[in-house]
């Protein structure tokens, strides 16, 4: 109890802030929406810059973290792809749509709070080392299967194309490919750079928290219930069982090791949705998996967080 008190109920708080100003009219859609703009675009792009540019690389990247996290977040992609399509019929589109839902967790909004306030902000290396790939990651997966299926019979070319157009206009895949170019280069930022992306990296959590509550509220609970109940059970336990799993079998260091499966656990973030709405498939269900996974982790989270200690 005392875990659900001291470490998730402080973030669902800000979150929930978000939704009850915009629900009672305090806080206007349009505000919210550039707020999320603002977090998305400008501030979470400058916390991952500045935090792969200062990663220590050579003791963060533990490919038997990466092995253990990505290796659940491709079997969640597996699942719920295949059950989409195969056990509820929906098209091939829509069934990628939904498996980029099991796929892309909240590593960030969700995942860095939780981790911070449960282990401290020395544990979140672990969890940096798993941010730095997953954009590229999930967007790389969910893309070349989309544009695969949606080019049938097309030009490979076509689809490579498009896969590359897709990547190199996120926002969040740009700065991370900066901060490893700072990072690998030894490059050294003059100090009121440094200090100018301290303020705006400040702000980066609690206004991304309050804007996701505010965004939510729109989400309304609609869609297919079957197939929303199979996004947060392969999001909120198969993802982390598979990486608890694989992170045990390979030894992966107690302090990480944490870090990783409670990141592994996070709801669908809303990367699941823009995606959904980016090729204009499975939105409604998409949207209301990122309400509902969302609220589910308020206890799920705490699960786990007892499951690990």
């Amino acid at each position: 109890m005392q875990a659900l008190l001291d470490v998730i109920l402080p973030v669902f708080l800000v979150i929930g802030f978000g939704y009850v100003a915009v629900w009672r009219g305090f806080f206007t859609a349009q505000g919210v929406d550039a707020l999320m703009k603002f977090s998305q675009n400008f501030a979470i792009p400058c916390l991952l810059f500045s935090a792969i540019a200062n990663l220590d690389l050579t003791t963060s990247l533990d490919t038997r973290l990466l092995i253990s996290f990505y290796a659940g977040a491709a079997s969640g992609f597996a699942l719920g792809t295949l059950g989409a399509y195969y056990i509820f019929k929906r098209g091939i589109e829509d069934s990628i749509a939904i498996g980029f839902c099991c796929l892309f967790s909240n590593s960030v909004l969700l995942g860095l709070a939780i981790n911070e306030r449960a282990y401290g902000p020395e544990a979140l290396a672990g969890a940096y080392a798993i941010i730095a790939f997953h954009s590229p990651f999930c967007y790389g997966v969910g893309i070349t299967a989309m544009e695969i299926a949606r080019n049938r019979g097309g030009s490979p070319l076509t689809m490579i194309r498009g896969v590359a157009r897709a990547m190199f206009r996120n926002v969040l895949v740009l700065a991370i490919i900066a901060g490893f170019i700072v990072n690998l280069g030894g490059i050294t930022l003059p100090g009121v750079l440094r200090d100018g992306l301290d303020l705006v990296i400040r702000a980066a959590l609690p206004t991304a928290l309050f804007a996701l509550g505010g965004v939510l509220m729109h989400y309304k609970p609609e869609g297919d219930a079957r197939v929303i109940a199979m996004i947060c059970f392969i999001s909120l336990l198969i993802h982390p069982a598979v990486t608890f799993t694989f992170g045990t079998a390979l030894s992966v260091p107690s302090d990480t090791f944490k870090t990783t499966v409670l990141t592994a656990a996070m709801a669908p973030g809303v990367n699941g949705y823009i995606f959904a709405n980016m090729y204009g498939r499975a939105k409604r269900v998409a949207a209301t998996s990122v309400l509902v996974a969302t609220a589910l982790t308020i206890l799920t989270a705490w699960m786990w967080l007892m499951a690990l200690g």
